[in-house]
């Protein structure tokens, strides 16, 4: 049977510490962040997603995305190490709630880096972002792990963006939508719908024909009704500064064992 939790964890108070590296930084207000992702929390449970709260993790500014620190295929975990060794730590409470929902743990080893944002997920496929944040062993232990299972593994070269997910996403037909000006290499995707602001190129499924997305692009809304879509519209303006889109503030386990 299908599951719907998804794993969530609050922001901390060095969120506005967190790292940037490809855009500007413009410092994020933590108290405004910290309303914006209960709202997002609360979002996820009225659409039937049961959430489950990994314990904080204060000392790391980038904890709240808690995507980074693992990547899901059926009821297996891989455990991420990132690219950023500052937040390698993020992972310990992450794995230990896996771990206690009946997931198998594997876990990237040295000298691997991973982080879950670049790993796009479109049926059996993953493509994995190889950039900053993950390098070409992370991209060689995320097949040993998942392809015995029966997934395809595509590495995708990001180089203008933070992560893979950070330029494009998918529709639930599988259909990749993204801004081009982010893209960096086009002819890897079949279906691709350009959209007319980069924060909405991320999408979370929230089941049916719903989308969870960010208020900062009311284009790409209207873009995603007009196609029969219903967009769930969230403010994720202070993770934005951060990098952060609706992906990374929480990990969806859609095939847990009952």
């Amino acid at each position: 049977m299908p599951s719907k939790k998804a794993l969530i964890r609050r922001p901390g108070p060095r969120l506005a510490e967190g790292l940037v590296t490809h855009i500007q930084r413009e410092r994020a207000d933590v108290e405004l962040a910290a309303g914006q992702w209960a709202a997002y929390a609360e979002a996820l449970r009225t659409h039937g997603w049961e959430t489950v709260e990994v314990d904080p993790a204060d000392d790391c500014p980038d904890a709240v995305f808690v995507e980074d620190t693992v990547v899901m295929y059926r009821n297996v975990a891989l455990i991420a190490r990132s690219g950023a060794a500052s937040r390698r730590d993020e992972t310990a409470g992450v794995e230990e709630v896996v771990a206690r929902l009946g997931c198998s743990v594997n876990r990237v080893r040295e000298p691997g880096t991973l982080d879950g944002g670049d790993v796009l997920k479109i049926g059996n496929t993953l493509y994995v972002g190889r950039g900053g944040r993950t390098n070409a062993a992370g991209v060689r232990q995320l097949r040993a792990a998942f392809e015995p299972l029966g997934a395809r593994v595509v590495a995708v070269p990001v180089g203008t963006v933070l992560h893979l997910k950070s330029a494009v996403t998918a529709l639930p037909d599988g259909t990749v939508i993204g801004h081009m000006p982010l893209r960096d290499t086009p002819s890897l995707f079949g279906r691709f719908l350009h959209v007319p602001e980069a924060s909405g190129s991320a999408v979370v499924l929230l089941g049916g024909d719903k989308l969870l997305m960010a208020a900062g692009a009311p284009k790409t809304a209207a873009l995603f009704t007009d196609l029969g879509y219903t967009p769930v519209v969230v403010d994720i303006s202070e993770f934005e500064k951060l990098e952060g889109c609706v992906t990374c503030l929480s990990v969806r386990l859609r095939e847990l064992y009952a």
